[in-house]
């Protein structure tokens, strides 16, 4: 039987163990193509029919960014102020239209023209599932990142998807971090306490 692979502990560090979600960031430019390589990283985590419903607003201008802040909850308008890039982790209402490119192999469109609350459960579950690959790929190129739900989504929504089929479900600043601003680490539940085995 051939060995399985597995990542690196250095490599599980940068992903999970030693990463920390970041409220103070360091005045480090990140550029367009290291956002392109996010997307082309978390694009192939997988989705029910490979729906694929996430859409990323990447907002990185003064002018967009001031836009966002006035949709932000007070305590979140700082740190996403200062941080080089915020990623505004939408979904597609219409998704199931790409249907016939993403899934060919069965008319899986069909499944939800006029099928409101599996559109809304699948775009929201899936949309979310690609926001978590979305934070995995970028710790994975060397970004850290600040996932907040902190915001008025109506306000979002009006501002920036207008007369589309968007909808934002969080938001997640994007650069390097400032440790020195850390909070000690929060603990987490053993596996007796979220588990179980049967």
């Amino acid at each position: 039987m051939d060995k399985v692979e597995s990542l690196s502990e250095k490599a599980l560090e940068l992903i999970f163990t030693k990463a920390r979600t970041h409220n103070a960031w360091l005045p480090k430019v990140v550029d367009d193509e290291l956002l392109r390589r996010i997307y082309d990283l978390m694009k192939w985590g997988p989705t029910s029919a490979n729906t694929n419903p996430a859409r990323i607003v990447f907002i990185k201008s003064k002018e967009t960014k001031e836009k966002l802040l006035a949709c932000m909850a007070p305590g979140n308008v700082e740190k996403t102020r200062s941080a080089p890039v915020t990623a505004i982790i939408a979904h597609d209402m219409e998704f199931y239209e790409k249907l016939p490119t993403l899934y060919p192999q069965v008319d899986a469109r069909s499944w939800f023209v006029g099928n409101t609350p599996l559109i809304k459960s699948t775009a929201f579950r899936n949309g979310t599932l690609q926001g978590a690959y979305f934070m995995i790929a970028a710790r994975s190129l060397g970004l850290d990142c600040g996932p907040m739900s902190g915001f008025d989504n109506d306000k979002v929504d009006t501002a920036f998807f207008q007369g589309t089929s968007w909808r934002s479900n969080f938001v997640c600043n994007l650069g390097y971090g400032d440790p020195s601003k850390l909070y000690p680490r929060s603990p987490r539940l053993d596996f007796s306490e979220a588990c179980k085995i049967l």
